[in-house]
């Protein structure tokens, strides 16, 4: 047996330095205390913050960062790119993160736990690299 490491703190990092120059990184703060709220409502929310894209595309790009951890792990986690104006796009989405046979509860316990992680890990980078009056709490 040999231990992976899946350097989930270092990539909190990366996103929270690709990200810096915006002013987004207050946004690592919700997401981890939407992380309570489960998957389905951690991938929507980019769909949501639409209108303010450096906003969605952090959301998005932490979403791809679990996604890319989980399938390291041997985890697939869906993700679809979705249309926010075509809602059966975005109800074929989510039903495929509630769906028992395409994303098993045990996979989605893990990735939960994982995704936490990189939330916790998102906001501990936020404070370190903030820059104030740029979406981080001071």
């Amino acid at each position: 047996m040999s231990w992976k490491l899946y350097e989930i703190d270092r990539r909190a990092q990366a996103l929270v330095l690709k990200f810096r120059d915006t002013d987004v990184l207050g946004e690592s703060h919700k997401m981890r205390m939407t992380t309570a709220y489960g998957l389905e409502r951690f991938w929507g929310e980019h769909l949501r913050l639409i209108k303010t894209k450096d906003k969605a595309n952090f959301w998005r790009e932490t979403w791809k960062e679990l996604c890319a951890i989980m399938l390291e792990a041997g985890i697939k986690v869906p993700n679809d790119a979705v249309n926010p104006d075509k809602t059966a796009e975005v109800q074929a989405m989510a039903a495929k993160l509630w769906d028992e046979k395409q994303f098993p509860i045990e996979q989605r316990k893990v990735a939960l736990a994982v995704l936490v992680q990189l939330c916790d890990s998102l906001v501990w980078w936020t404070q370190r690299y903030k820059k104030p009056g740029n979406g981080a709490r001071e």
